[in-house]
């Protein structure tokens, strides 16, 4: 039997108290089914905002197998293209507070480096830099692309670097943000890394946020059960971790760039942040003086931030890379 209509209250009000109701119903159960994901399968929850930062900027993900690697990548974009590297323990995510200035004008690729994100780790292989720069030349071939700007930060910077002398007609610019394989002022972390210890490894909360420290300027907050899902990928990448670490600190691998840098004969940029504790910015100093060919030196030092410009300066540095891509 059908409910008649309440003959003191308009039709109208009636309507809008259903409605609000089921947004009310609607609220509720959003939150529950939240806080039971917050609680059980945090990483869902941050898998579901990864994808949605990825679609905002017009990122779409591809994969491409090449050898015995299977290669994740980000793709978007119209324009000329960029090539984003990402660096030690990270993955092609870091670039995603980025990529929404630079999708606007430019065609972005931005991959997984074999051994991290969901590119393919195999046990038994080499991850330092020689050997990754020869498998981006592999993707850079198999995807066919020519004359781009290559871009790399940290790790990545080194991969990009070595990459650009070996291969000078397909890089049309480079760019290095806080780049490793550069000389520089030896710091805490030079000096604990090049005594056989992992300043980056952690195995709880308080060492996450004891690495955070380290890296960032600003430590960003994290709610607790995201803070547990990032100690246990550390927990089950330990060991994989610490082998590259170790293949990165062999001493032709630690200033691997400084004996490169001659050999660039592109258009070059430094991107630095004044704090970074990692690698010292007097690591731009080596590589101005080392680019003996290069027609053109672009140096910039941002404040307040660390390691992680395009983490913690996001609009400066997608500013930055987007005048450096377009002037040439």
């Amino acid at each position: 039997m059908t409910r008649p209509l309440p003959t003191d209250r308009p039709l109208w009000k009636y309507l809008l108290l259903r409605r609000l109701k089921m947004l009310l119903a609607l609220a509720v159960l959003i939150a529950v089914i939240g806080g039971g994901l917050y609680l059980f399968a945090p990483q869902w929850l941050m898998q579901v905002n990864t994808w949605r930062k990825a679609e905002q900027a017009g990122l779409t993900t591809h994969y491409v197998q090449i050898g015995d690697t299977d290669w994740a990548y980000y793709e978007g974009g119209q324009g000329p293209t960029i090539v984003l590297l990402h660096g030690y323990g990270t993955d092609r995510n870091v670039w995603l507070k980025v990529a929404p200035t630079l999708t606007r004008n430019f065609h972005l690729i931005i991959p997984d480096l074999p051994g991290w994100g969901e590119s393919t780790r195999n046990a038994g292989d080499n991850y330092d830099i020689s050997h990754q720069a020869e498998r981006l030349h592999a993707f850079v071939h198999t995807l066919q692309l020519k004359h781009f700007v290559l871009v790399g930060h940290s790790m990545g910077g080194a991969i990009a670097g070595v990459y650009a002398s070996e291969h000078l007609d397909n890089v049309s610019a480079l760019a290095l943000v806080s780049s490793f394989g550069l000389d520089f002022v030896k710091n805490d972390f030079a000096r604990r890394a090049l005594s056989g210890h992992n300043p980056f490894a952690f195995d709880d909360r308080a060492g996450l946020e004891r690495m955070l420290r380290l890296v960032f300027a600003q430590p960003p907050s994290m709610p607790s059960r995201f803070a547990d899902v990032m100690v246990d990928r550390e927990r089950a990448s330990h060991a994989f971790l610490d082998k590259v670490f170790k293949e990165l600190v062999q001493p032709d691998q630690y200033t691997i760039l400084d004996k490169r840098l001659g050999k660039l004969t592109m258009p070059v940029l430094g991107l630095w942040c004044r704090k970074d504790k990692i690698i010292d910015v007097s690591a731009l100093s080596t590589l101005r003086n080392g680019l003996t060919h290069a027609p053109s030196i672009s140096a910039t030092v941002l404040n307040g931030c660390g390691h992680v410009p395009e983490l913690e300066k996001p609009d400066e540095t997608a500013r930055i890379l987007a005048g450096f891509a377009v002037a040439h």
